[in-house]
C-alpha cells in the first residue's frame, strides 16, 4: 500500500500575519492537503484561516500531538498516510519538531520508510542566535533546564563552564511565566564577564533582542514577562 508523505509546515512565532513571516510557496502549499497533526486544534485553524483556507477549515481532518498524547496514539496516526495521503504537521509556533512533540511523528515516519518534507519558516532559534552577536560558528541548543532553583541553578553553572571550555553558545527556553526567574538566576550564578542574550517575540512589532554581559545587566535591570523568549549564554 502507497504512503503519503510527511509535510512539516512552519508556523508564525506569534500573532503575526502568516504572509509576513512563511513563504508564499508554503502557504500556498497548505491547500494540498486535508490532513493535519497539530498541537492544538483550535490555535491550529486560527493559522489555517488566517493563512487563506478560510471557509474551508470544515474540510479538514485535524489530529492532536503534544504532550498528552500517547505512544499508543502516535502510533496510530501511521494510518493517515494509507492510500498515498499526505500529512502536514504544524507546531504550535515556528519549526515543527524542533523541542516539539510532532517530533514522535517525524521519527514514526522514518521508522516507516515514508518520506519527510520540511518547509521554510522561522526558528526561533536561530533567529536569536543570528542577532545575538554571540559564537554562531560552536552552539549548542539546551532546551528546558529544571524548574527547581537549585536544581536549575547548577546546570546553569554547568553550562556556563561548557560554554568557557568550548567558547561554545549555550541557547536555553523557558515556559513564559518563568522567563524572569531564570533570567535572574543566569544573573545569580553566571561571571560577571559572561554574555547573556535575551531574545524575547522575535519577528513582532515589540521584539526585544539584547546582548549584554551579566555586570550590565545587573546594572540595567529588565523585567521579561511572559514573552516568548530565547536565552544565549556564551562565557
Amino acid at each position: 500500500m502507497d504512503k503519503g508523505k510527511l509535510y512539516l509546515i512552519p508556523s508564525p512565532l506569534g500573532d503575526n500575519d502568516p504572509t509576513e513571516v512563511i513563504p508564499g510557496p508554503v502557504l500556498l502549499s497548505l491547500q494540498h492537503f486535508r490532513t493535519f497533526v497539530v498541537e492544538e486544534i483550535r490555535t491550529a485553524r486560527r493559522y489555517l484561516s488566517r493563512a487563506g483556507l478560510k471557509g474551508k477549515i470544515g474540510e479538514l481532518e485535524f489530529h492532536e500531538l503534544n504532550e498528552h498524547t500517547d505512544s499508543a496514539t502516535v502510533e496510530s496516526y501511521l494510518k493517515l498516510f494509507d492510500n498515498g495521503n499526505d500529512v502536514a504537521l504544524i507546531s504550535e509556533a515556528g519549526l515543527p519538531a524542533v523541542a516539539d512533540p510532532g517530533a514522535q511523528l517525524v521519527a514514526l515516519a522514518h521508522s516507516h520508510n515514508i518520506e519527510v518534507i520540511p518547509a521554510v519558516g522561522p526558528s526561533s532559534l536561530m533567529l536569536a542566535l543570528m542577532a545575538s552577536g554571540l559564537n554562531g560558528q560552536s552552539f549548542a541548543f539546551c532546551g528546558y533546564i529544571p524548574a527547581k532553583t537549585d536544581e536549575r541553578r547548577s546546570r546553569l553553572r554547568q553550562l556556563e563552564k561548557i560554554s568557557g571550555q568550548l567558547k561554545q553558545t549555550q541557547i536555553l527556553i523557558e515556559t513564559p511565566y518563568r522567563n524572569d526567574s531564570l533570567f535572574n538566576d543566569i544573573l545569580a550564578v553566571c561571571a560577571p564577564t559572561t554574555k547573556v542574550c535575551v531574545a524575547a517575540n522575535i519577528t513582532m512589532p515589540d521584539a526585544y533582542i539584547k546582548t549584554r554581559k551579566v555586570s550590565s545587566w545587573k546594572k540595567e535591570g529588565l523585567i521579561i514577562g511572559k514573552r516568548p523568549c530565547v536565552f544565549l549564554i556564551l562565557a
